[in-house]
């Protein structure tokens, strides 16, 4: 069994749709579930005007009956209030207006790629879905996935750690989940204050230099049971299927494990989790948790934890050279309504797709058409493998 989704739909278009399939039975939801996630996305400094516009909430079209998942497929609809005013741009039907054409691509969008893909001689064509307009359908279905994996026992947070030049300390403890208890109410989304005014203050002054900000988020899977994902077949991997959703996030450009590339500059004695007897769930401790949780494409029962890497968003308000498709001539780059830093954002939607990867794999091992099911095939599994580990 497995749990798929997609999305539909075009950032100034007349709204959002997804749909997600394979969702069990006879799991408890309501529209906070949901729109509390849509509100987060929006949430940091650094934001632009459309945020003052989208007031995201889902509509929810099939799949749930009076607060409950039908077994059937769940599709969604999001309005894009901003079609107002953009409706003789984006309207799916000809229109009598003139409706001047983008012919200035943004270097490092999808604009000039997908131009050139699809044939298209208007940017605007490609840079609509593009957009990471996109991902608030996803946080829909992923605050789905995050709803049936808390019936599980697992919860997912998520905190910036950087932006621009300007690090977070590292924390003197393992996170747990009480930690990330309003994380949501700093600007930046971080857990240091300090930190945080001077993130702060990096926005503020990037912004007057007509800059973008990128940076680096973590998200922390709680409770995750040994197993999921396989070392059988390349695919089955859950830290390549993890990866794959996290760099498919839009201005996503780099995806590590627990220590990940700081692994590299260690001997091997200092990069590993010992295992000792006693204590724990399993029937022994670690004192590390160097790999994040995931050994051999398995995870191993630790708190996974995930970086992204988010590179600076390409659409600046002092444009980058770029070339006119048109004429072929040199020009500056599109100017379209930016935001300055989407970070803090880009964290929920990290967990929205980190979510909807452990619900398929969580699925894919244990099965289940309705929640019951799941949770009773997950409890005789965890039955088998705590009496697996011999205890002296």
């Amino acid at each position: 069994m497995h749990l798929r989704f997609t999305t539909a739909g075009e950032s100034h278009g007349p709204g959002l749709i997804a749909v997600i399939e394979g969702v069990p039975a006879g799991l408890t939801l309501t529209p906070g579930d949901i729109n509390d996630d849509l509100a987060r996305r929006q949430l940091g400094h650094g934001r632009g005007g459309r945020m003052k516009i989208e007031k995201d909430a889902a509509t929810v079209v099939s799949g749930i009956r009076h607060g409950s998942t039908l077994g059937s497929p769940i599709a969604l609809s999001i309005a894009n209030r901003d079609y107002a005013n953009w409706e003789e741009r984006m309207n799916p039907w000809p229109v009598e207006a003139e409706v001047a054409a983008v012919h200035l691509p943004r270097p490092g969008h999808a604009d000039l790629a997908g131009v050139q893909k699809f044939g298209h001689d208007d940017v605007r064509n490609v840079l609509e879905r593009a957009s990471a307009r996109e991902t608030t359908a996803r946080v829909a279905v992923g605050a789905i996935a995050k709803a049936f994996l808390r019936e599980l026992g697992v919860e997912i947070r998520s905190h910036v750690t950087r932006i621009g030049a300007v690090d977070a300390p590292a924390p003197a403890q393992p996170l747990t989940v009480a930690d990330f208890d309003g994380v949501d109410d700093s600007p930046v989304r971080c857990l240091d204050k300090e930190t945080e005014r001077l993130m702060i203050r990096e926005i503020d002054d990037q912004r007057k230099a007509n800059e973008s900000l990128g940076g680096i988020f973590e998200v922390h899977v709680f409770g995750v049971i040994p197993g999921l994902g396989s070392y059988t077949t390349w695919d089955g991997r859950i830290e390549g299927r993890l990866a794959q959703a996290i760099c498919s996030i839009q201005a996503i450009k780099g995806v590590g494990f627990g220590d990940g590339f700081d692994l590299t500059g260690i001997p091997g004695s200092q990069a590993h989790d010992e295992m000792f007897p006693g204590g724990g769930e399993y029937g022994f401790h670690r004192t590390s948790n160097h790999a994040g949780g995931i050994e051999g494409g398995m995870t191993n029962g630790e708190t996974v934890v995930i970086k992204g890497a988010m590179k600076p968003l390409p659409t600046l308000t002092k444009p980058l050279q770029s070339i006119d498709i048109e004429t072929g001539e040199a020009a500056q780059a599109l100017r379209e309504r930016t935001d300055s830093c989407t970070v803090p954002a880009a964290g929920v939607v990290a967990e929205a797709m980190t979510a909807l990867v452990f619900a398929d794999a969580y699925l894919e091992k244990f099965g289940g058409d309705c929640v019951a099911d799941t949770k009773a095939a997950i409890a005789a599994y965890h039955d088998r493998i705590v009496k697996s580990v011999k205890v002296s």
